[in-house]
């Protein structure tokens, strides 16, 4: 038997591919493609659950074991990703700061940038340092439908954000 599973989930934004097993999640992307729902395996149901909370707007923070394979800059930069809070949204240079990596903001960038679990590890919430919607894997639109379902813009002192 394969250790990892996978699972589908439809979303406002398209499709999700999750996998991971009993030690966590190990990814989740977007996919553009249309893919069947089938059963959810039993380690993956939490999660889906926890998604599924999230975009009906019940769901503000997730409580889920994460099997994140990466560098220790990746991890850690990762890591400071996930205190950004709900409905809120940083610059990449912040990041930066945050991470104590602020001279090496090129790195952090692409740290995030290959976040293998999003929406969990929310980088949508990192934005360019004049507010712009910048450098989504998932597609910019879906950075902005996830910051609106978040109300991020609904906060004014944050950042002026338009793509």
């Amino acid at each position: 038997m394969n250790p990892f599973q996978r699972a589908f989930l439809k979303t406002p934004v398209g499709y999700l591919e999750v996998t991971g097993s009993d030690k966590g999640i190990r990814s989740l992307y977007f996919i553009n493609f249309r893919v069947r729902v089938h059963r959810v395996p039993s380690a993956l149901k939490p999660c889906i659950g926890q998604l599924e909370a999230y975009f009906n707007g019940s769901r503000k923070a997730f409580d889920l074991e994460l099997d994140l394979k990466g560098t220790g800059f990746q991890l850690r930069v990762w890591d400071e990703i996930q205190k950004i809070p709900y409905g809120s949204a940083i610059s990449y240079q912040e990041l930066a700061l945050r991470t104590g990596y602020d001279s090496a903001l090129r790195a952090v960038g692409g740290a995030n940038s290959r976040n293998p679990i999003s929406i969990i590890i929310p980088c949508h919430r990192v934005v360019g340092h004049d507010g712009k919607l910048v450098g989504y894997a998932g597609g910019l639109w879906r950075k902005k439908w996830l910051l609106e379902h978040e109300h991020a813009f609904a906060q004014r002192d944050l950042f002026y954000m338009k793509l």
